[in-house]
């Protein structure tokens, strides 16, 4: 279920009490946890991924692949779910993800890697999302 945008916190303080340390440091400081330790990488569920902080829908597992990169990968996002932001943080240009609902951050948006036919790889840490299996 998604919280509508006017019961989401307005404060950090208000979402340090809502998430967990490790959730607040990926979610809200746009953190990254460490490749191949997050619970989706390997995930091969059919369900949707919803983002942890708000319960927006995100991801479609038909859209997931394996990307080798150390993060769950998705081809596509659900249709005005993810907003992209330049991110410079690394002294390199990068696209950022956030869900359009709460502005939690996601990961990062690739293009032109040639791993399927959409040529784009959303980049997420697990910690970002929670999947919802289909049934």
């Amino acid at each position: 279920m998604t919280i509508e945008k006017s019961a989401l916190p307005t404060t950090e303080e208000e979402w340090r009490v809502r998430l967990n340390p490790q959730e607040f440091r990926v979610l809200r400081q746009a953190g990254t946890e460490a490749p191949w330790t997050g619970e989706y990488v390997n995930t091969k569920t059919d369900g949707v991924y919803h983002c942890r902080a708000c319960g927006a829908e995100l991801f479609s597992s038909d859209t997931k692949f394996d990307s080798h990169c150390g993060w769950p990968s998705f081809d596509d996002a659900i249709p005005g779910t993810v907003v992209e932001i330049e991110d410079r943080s690394l002294g390199m240009l990068r696209t950022e993800i956030q869900c359009a609902n709460c502005g939690s951050h996601l990961g990062h948006v690739f293009r032109g890697e040639g791993f399927t036919p959409k040529n784009t790889r959303h980049c997420v840490n697990s910690i970002s999302v929670r999947l919802e299996p289909k049934g």
